[in-house]
């Protein structure tokens, strides 16, 4: 009796089929990058014929020199820093409220000193970096200078909704989360843009300094 020869399979589409799930695998995988530092351009004003002048004691200036050192100049004395240091003196001075009438600010906590920031509306922290910075010190300082914001964003977030049992960082977070129900989207974007208003991150980065 003649063997039966075992039917053969046809393998002709299966690198069409290995494509399509390629092409699928692709589509629909999601891969996290850090593409770079997240910012917002703020709005553009309507009336921008007047420059604004922003009195010397309101500006946090920051300088990082080549050798990746910072220096922090703010109330007319400059000093060497380090980055562990930054979130704490960016809070110490963002919160120091020492202006007087229209510019007293009634939610600070700092030590109220009149050589320094007025209010958190008017504070500004100003970045120069030299083109020969790392990066890594580059982003370390942006990282805490942001902490700085979060730290007093959060504190007056959980005083003015303490039912939410969350800080202004985690609102943020649940926020920008697709998941998120739309009717709590809308109740935590009032509240959040409250608390941005209240404090608004004024922080602008001059152009490198290239010696």
């Amino acid at each position: 009796m003649a063997k039966r020869s075992a039917p053969e399979v046809n393998a002709g589409s299966m690198a069409d089929i290995a494509f399509l799930l390629l092409i699928f695998f692709l589509v629909t995988t999601t891969i996290e990058t850090d593409s770079g530092l997240s910012r917002k351009l703020p709005p553009i004003e309507e009336n921008q014929e007047q420059d604004v002048i922003i009195k010397q004691k309101n500006i946090f200036q920051l300088n990082v020199n080549r050798n990746n050192e910072l220096f922090v100049k703010t109330g007319g004395e400059e000093k060497l820093l380090n980055i562990k240091d930054l979130r704490a003196e960016a809070v110490k001075f963002l919160d120091n409220g020492g202006g007087t009438g229209e510019d007293a600010c009634k939610r600070c906590k700092g030590k109220k000193n009149p050589k320094s920031s007025d209010n958190f509306q008017k504070a500004v922290v100003s970045l120069q970096s030299d083109r020969a910075t790392k990066y890594d010190t580059y982003i370390a300082v942006q990282n805490e200078i942001i902490a700085a914001y979060n730290q007093l964003r959060n504190r007056e977030f959980e005083r003015d909704f303490p039912n939410l049992q969350m800080s202004f960082v985690e609102a943020e977070r649940k926020y920008n989360d697709p998941r998120t129900d739309s009717k709590l989207k809308e109740d935590l974007k009032e509240k959040l843009e409250k608390i941005k208003l209240l404090i608004p991150q004024k922080f602008s980065e001059a152009e490198p300094k290239s010696n």
